[in-house]
Protein backbone atom coordinates (compact mmCIF):
# COMPACT_ATOMS: atom_id res chain seq x y z
CA UNK A 1 0.00 0.00 0.00
CA UNK A 2 1.04 3.84 -0.76
CA UNK A 3 3.13 5.02 2.29
CA UNK A 4 0.93 8.50 2.34
CA UNK A 5 -2.23 6.67 2.64
CA UNK A 6 -0.39 4.56 5.41
CA UNK A 7 0.91 7.50 7.36
CA UNK A 8 -2.93 9.29 6.98
CA UNK A 9 -3.78 5.88 8.83
CA UNK A 10 -1.38 6.28 11.60
CA UNK A 11 -1.95 9.15 12.10
CA UNK A 12 -5.80 9.01 11.99
CA UNK A 13 -4.86 6.25 14.73
CA UNK A 14 -3.10 8.88 16.97
CA UNK A 15 -6.12 11.12 16.56
CA UNK A 16 -8.95 9.06 17.76
CA UNK A 17 -6.53 7.83 20.52
CA UNK A 18 -5.81 11.23 22.05
CA UNK A 19 -9.48 12.99 21.12
CA UNK A 20 -10.04 9.51 24.12
CA UNK A 21 -7.65 10.72 26.23
CA UNK A 22 -8.62 14.19 26.38
CA UNK A 23 -12.33 13.46 27.16
CA UNK A 24 -11.14 11.04 29.93
CA UNK A 25 -8.53 13.78 31.44
CA UNK A 26 -11.92 16.83 31.10
CA UNK A 27 -13.87 13.75 32.57
CA UNK A 28 -11.35 13.43 35.71
CA UNK A 29 -11.12 17.82 35.96
CA UNK A 30 -14.92 18.25 35.93
CA UNK A 31 -14.95 15.51 38.64
CA UNK A 32 -12.31 16.84 40.85
CA UNK A 33 -13.87 17.97 43.40
CA UNK A 34 -16.83 15.34 43.61
CA UNK A 35 -17.41 13.88 46.54
CA UNK A 36 -19.80 11.07 47.49
CA UNK A 37 -23.44 11.27 47.66
CA UNK A 38 -24.06 9.61 51.46
CA UNK A 39 -21.48 9.97 54.78
CA UNK A 40 -18.43 7.78 53.99
CA UNK A 41 -19.23 7.44 50.44
CA UNK A 42 -16.32 7.00 47.94
CA UNK A 43 -16.25 9.86 45.69
CA UNK A 44 -15.15 9.97 41.95
CA UNK A 45 -12.19 7.98 41.24
CA UNK A 46 -9.62 9.09 38.84
CA UNK A 47 -10.52 7.18 35.00
CA UNK A 48 -6.92 6.36 33.17
CA UNK A 49 -6.80 5.31 29.58
CA UNK A 50 -3.87 2.70 28.29
CA UNK A 51 -2.87 2.26 24.79
CA UNK A 52 -1.60 -0.34 22.86
CA UNK A 53 -0.12 -0.42 19.18
CA UNK A 54 -1.93 -2.81 16.49
CA UNK A 55 -0.14 -3.37 13.43
CA UNK A 56 -2.72 -2.94 10.37
CA UNK A 57 -2.12 -5.74 7.77
CA UNK A 58 -3.63 -4.04 4.90
CA UNK A 59 -0.61 -1.36 5.26
CA UNK A 60 1.78 -3.17 7.42
CA UNK A 61 1.62 0.22 9.52
CA UNK A 62 1.97 0.00 13.63
CA UNK A 63 -1.49 2.25 14.70
CA UNK A 64 -2.16 3.33 17.86
CA UNK A 65 -5.66 2.44 19.58
CA UNK A 66 -6.97 2.23 23.35
CA UNK A 67 -6.52 -1.06 25.30
CA UNK A 68 -8.94 -0.54 27.72
CA UNK A 69 -9.90 2.61 30.24
CA UNK A 70 -9.32 1.69 33.84
CA UNK A 71 -9.41 3.72 37.05
CA UNK A 72 -6.67 4.63 39.07
CA UNK A 73 -6.46 2.69 42.47
CA UNK A 74 -4.74 5.40 44.26
CA UNK A 75 -6.06 6.14 47.66
CA UNK A 76 -8.61 9.48 48.51
CA UNK A 77 -7.41 12.00 50.44
CA UNK A 78 -9.91 13.48 53.37
CA UNK A 79 -10.53 17.00 54.13
CA UNK A 80 -12.61 18.11 57.09
CA UNK A 81 -15.82 19.67 56.52
CA UNK A 82 -18.45 18.72 58.75
CA UNK A 83 -20.90 20.34 56.99
CA UNK A 84 -21.06 18.46 54.09
CA UNK A 85 -23.74 15.63 53.13
CA UNK A 86 -20.99 13.08 52.57
CA UNK A 87 -19.18 13.95 55.64
CA UNK A 88 -18.64 10.63 58.20
CA UNK A 89 -19.43 10.58 61.69
CA UNK A 90 -16.01 12.76 62.91
CA UNK A 91 -17.27 15.37 59.95
CA UNK A 92 -14.25 13.94 57.43
CA UNK A 93 -15.21 13.71 53.68
CA UNK A 94 -13.09 11.42 51.15
CA UNK A 95 -11.90 13.93 48.63
CA UNK A 96 -11.05 12.31 44.82
CA UNK A 97 -7.67 10.90 44.00
CA UNK A 98 -7.32 13.56 41.14
CA UNK A 99 -4.32 15.54 40.85
CA UNK A 100 -5.16 18.69 39.00
CA UNK A 101 -1.82 19.37 37.76
CA UNK A 102 -1.26 15.92 36.71
CA UNK A 103 -4.34 15.99 34.34
CA UNK A 104 -3.59 19.63 33.41
CA UNK A 105 -0.09 18.41 32.30
CA UNK A 106 -1.91 15.37 30.94
CA UNK A 107 -4.26 17.07 29.02
CA UNK A 108 -1.73 19.50 27.21
CA UNK A 109 0.44 16.82 26.13
CA UNK A 110 -1.90 15.14 24.72
CA UNK A 111 -3.55 18.36 23.15
CA UNK A 112 0.24 18.31 21.45
CA UNK A 113 -0.20 14.80 20.24
CA UNK A 114 -3.45 15.59 18.66
CA UNK A 115 -2.22 18.85 17.08
CA UNK A 116 0.96 17.00 15.63
CA UNK A 117 -1.12 14.08 14.35
CA UNK A 118 -3.58 16.43 12.74
CA UNK A 119 -0.20 18.16 11.02
CA UNK A 120 0.64 14.91 9.88
CA UNK A 121 -2.55 14.22 8.26
CA UNK A 122 -1.97 17.81 6.69
CA UNK A 123 1.44 17.05 5.10
CA UNK A 124 0.01 13.78 3.74
CA UNK A 125 -2.49 15.45 2.34
CA UNK A 126 -0.52 18.31 0.72
CA UNK A 127 2.31 15.45 -0.75
CA UNK A 128 -1.02 13.65 -2.57
CA UNK A 129 -2.07 16.55 -4.08
CA UNK A 130 1.27 17.43 -5.48
CA UNK A 131 2.07 14.05 -6.84
CA UNK A 132 -1.58 14.58 -8.30
CA UNK A 133 -0.38 17.75 -9.15
CA UNK A 134 2.35 16.53 -10.91
CA UNK A 135 0.81 13.31 -13.04
CA UNK A 136 -1.49 16.03 -14.46
CA UNK A 137 1.21 18.02 -15.73
CA UNK A 138 2.79 14.98 -17.40
CA UNK A 139 0.01 13.61 -19.13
Amino acid sequence: MDPLVASLKVAASGLEAQSTRIRIVSENLANARSTGDTPGADPFRRKTVTFAAELDRATNASLVEVERLGFDEGAFSTEYDPGNPAADEKGFVKIPNVNVLIEMADMREANRSYEANLQSIKQSRDLISATIDLLRASQ
